[in-house]
């Protein structure tokens, strides 16, 4: 049996346990007391008074080169200083020393940077100019320079980096030659790379078992280890060993007697051979290896061509020149419109991350051992930078933060910060009793109702709460994976697309209804899978804008102006019905009977909704299901506790379908969510070439207008491979208390790209 296959068990429910949320305010008496001390220091005043943040769950991440979760993204904004950034309409402040004044909402507002960057593109290169200010510290004092700024570069391209930024991706001059450390590595094909994984030396078939496969395996022993009593009754196994070689074993009869955990691993390994394929695939990702063992073959090229004599080593990246204490030059090959984004990076201190005595630019050292970042990593639980607040301690849940007076816009009038772990459930309520100040809870009909009924006069904005509402920069979708849900063995084939158009044109006739009903006017139905705060989301007024999922087998439309829901849905039932039949279902008195070979009469989704519904898409799903069993299908409905089991599903590649809802980015690049190289979060393994050329030619281009047509094309092949269904454009809530913060302070004209705490050196306490 594959994971795939036990993982669809433990997504049924067999398995129960969870882990929950713990809610703060058990720790409210402790939190209190360091309040209090922290008042003791200074003479009071409003200043010190501390803002308290409900925030959901750390990860202890807290360093901006590896934060993960949101909670820690917000303390390492917060205590870090970005080479540049964004005014409230989402554009990027190029000249922020002496700052740049544009308008939103009708009013003027100037921002200031760290840098003022200069890019000139060229016929076969861009150059960008990053001078940055002299007069900038950090929190413990030390100045930052231009040396600081190379170090973070280093750290991002380094071979050993694992954090999510994606700087070594870029087209930075020399950078894949550094990353395999020669000047040789340019030369390298695909087909070269292809041909050695093809056809595998013993030195690659040793890496591939050293580096890949073990790995795995050790990782999957482990967590069988901790799982098997949950399926000992099911699958007679007595140990964790046992559950394990079930799993993975590929010789029948193999026995764990007697064995060792190294001997029981290293046994399986060998029965894979060279072929991490088929062990990805027994994952239950059949593309999991890819990206490495790409990168194992180019390694493995580059000694071949070394040892010819063919490349010699590289010790810096070409493209990355310091110019001076405060000046970088930045170079790439053409030009890509995501380069600038990728740039967009928090300064990190060398002398505190890094080691001092290991800097030395004229001699190609850059503050740490290449290849080796544990010492950098190490420090990502107590990050110094130089933003506006130094990070104190991380301690009963809570991250205490106290103003820097070195911050170069002005110490902040607020001394101390608590960013304090609330549960979503609890973050109205914890802002109406005083447990916390300030909140982001979910924007929906029911959260809203709540805060009118505690402001005294009924409204959003009132004596005991204020509300800012924004666009979220990302939006609602149900997911479905093409290598999960498909006809036959090929998930790009007419079939497996008529299959899950079928599913798919059932979920989107009952989103109106349902975010309506969770929503109110706090969100709005969207149908091309892109946030609608993006500058290339198509609009209603678009000659071919169209609803999704809205036409029949043989592209007819399926619904009237004059339309009852009623009949909406009617329609739409009867839709599924007909691209089941084209899918190659056999269908009898309305109904299906029986699924072709490679398809299913019954999918799963599964849904972070708590065990209790509570999520937007909840209603879609039910009402989905019970439209597709009056026509013979079942959709099987997994609401799990714990979203964790979710992400571990669409990690491994297991899940069939899910609802969840993505963070976008300021520049609409589709390449890590559907390009067909983007293995790790490519959920839906959409693997297109026309898709994957529009993606890399959006890129190619400055001209906007010309990227939004490109991407438009790109949005059709999504939808017309039936992976996506865009549900909802929400809001971001951010709620406080005027009681006790001074509402006349806080942030003006918060927006999607302009988070309420980028004044947060301005804001004041009453």
């Amino acid at each position: 049996m594959s994971k795939k296959k036990l993982m669809a068990l433990l997504l049924t429910g067999v398995m129960a346990a969870s882990t929950v949320s713990v809610p703060v305010f058990a720790e409210d008496a402790d939190a209190a007391e360091d309040t209090a001390d922290a008042a003791e220091e200074t003479e009071g005043g409003s200043s010190d008074t501390p803002l308290v943040v409900g925030q959901t769950n750390f990860s202890e991440k807290f360093c901006g080169m590896f934060a993960e979760a949101v909670p820690d993204q917000q303390i390492s904004d917060i205590v870090g200083a970005y080479l540049f950034d964004n005014d409230r309409a989402g554009a990027v402040i190029y000249n922020g020393i002496e700052g740049e004044t544009t308008e939103y909402n009708g009013t003027e507002y100037t921002y200031t940077g760290l840098s003022d960057i200069t890019v000139t593109q060229g016929e076969d290169e861009t150059v960008y100019d990053i001078k940055l200010r002299d007069d900038v510290k950090f929190s413990d004092g030390e100045p930052l320079t231009a040396d600081d700024l190379i170090f973070t570069l280093y750290v991002y391209s380094d071979t050993d980096y694992d954090g999510n930024a994606t700087l070594y991706s870029t087209n930075i001059k020399g950078m894949k030659n550094y990353r395999l450390n020669s000047t040789a590595a340019d030369s390298i094909t695909d087909e070269d790379v292809a041909n050695v994984l093809a056809d595998m030396p013993d030195e690659v078939a040793e890496k591939v078992k050293s580096d890949l496969i073990v790995p795995l395996l050790t990782s999957e022993y482990d967590w069988a280890q901790t799982s098997w009593e949950d399926y000992a009754d099911a699958y007679g196994v007595a140990s964790g060993d046992e559950f394990f070689a079930m799993l993975y074993a590929t010789e029948d009869g193999y026995s764990v007697d007697g064995k060792d955990q190294d001997t029981i691993i290293n046994e399986i390994a060998d029965q894979y051979g060279t072929d991490y394929v088929a062990l990805a695939t027994a994952y239950g990702d059949e593309e999991y290896f890819n990206e490495d063992a790409t990168t194992i073959a180019q390694e493995y090229l580059v000694e071949q061509k070394t040892a010819a004599g063919e490349g010699e080593e590289v010790a810096n990246i070409e493209g990355i020149k310091k110019l001076g204490d405060y000046e970088v030059e930045i170079t790439t090959d053409g030009f890509s419109a995501t380069t600038i984004y990728n740039l967009g990076v928090i300064v990190e201190p060398m002398h505190y991350y890094g080691d001092a005595s290991l800097y030395d630019y004229d001699n190609n050292q850059f503050g740490f051992t290449r290849g080796d970042l544990s010492a950098v990593r190490d420090k990502a639980n107590q990050p110094l930078g130089a933003g506006p607040y130094k990070f104190v301690k991380y301690e009963n849940k809570t991250v205490y933060l106290e103003a820097n007076e070195n911050y170069y816009k002005g110490a902040p009038k607020i001394k101390y910060l608590q960013w304090r772990e609330t549960s979503d459930a609890d973050k109205i309520a914890g802002v109406e009793q005083g447990t916390i100040d300030l909140s982001d809870p979910s924007g929906s009909k029911s959260a809203f109702d709540q805060i009118k009924s505690i402001n005294s006069n009924g409204e959003l904005d009132g004596d005991k709460i204020m509300v800012n509402a924004t666009d979220n920069l990302g939006y609602g979708y149900i997911g479905i994976n093409s290598n999960t849900v498909k006809v036959g063995d090929d998930g790009s084939s007419d079939a497996s697309k008529d299959l899950r158009k079928a599913i798919a044109t059932v979920f989107a006739v009952y989103r109106d209804v349902a975010i309506d009903s969770y929503y109110g006017d706090a969100a709005s139905v969207i149908n091309y899978p892109i946030s609608n705060t993006s500058w290339a989301a198509p609009q209603k007024s678009d000659a071919d804008y169209k609803a999704a999922y809205s036409v029949d087998v043989d592209g007819n439309p399926l619904y009237t102006d004059d339309m009852s829901d009623d009949e909406k849905f009617a329609a739409a039932t009867q839709a599924a019905l007909g691209y089941l039949e084209a899918a190659g279902y056999t269908v009898e008195d309305g109904k299906v009977t029986a699924a072709p070979e490679g398809a299913k009469m019954s999918y799963e989704i599964i849904i972070g909704a708590d065990g209790s519904g509570d999520h937007p898409s909840f209603a879609i799903l039910t009402d989905a299901k019970a439209a597709l069993e009056s026509i013979g299908f079942t959709l099987e409905i997994n609401d799990v506790t714990d979203s964790n089991i979710m992400w571990d599903a669409l990690n491994a590649g297991t899940a069939e379908m899910w609802a969840a809802a993505w963070q976008a980015t300021i520049d609409p690049d589709m390449y890590q969510t559907y390009h067909s190289e983007s293995v790790k979060s490519n959920y839906y393994h959409i693997n297109d070439a026309t898709l994957d050329q529009d993606i890399i030619d959006a890129r190619s281009s400055a001209d906007q207008e010309y990227r939004k047509s490109v991407y438009k094309q790109c949005l059709d092949i999504i939808l017309d491979w039936a992976v996506e269904i865009p549900v909802y454009q929400r809001q971001n809530c951010i709620i406080y208390s005027p009681e006790r913060v001074n509402a006349d302070t806080f942030t003006k004209d918060v927006s999607t790209f302009y988070y309420w705490y980028k004044d947060i050196e301005n804001i004041e306490m009453n």
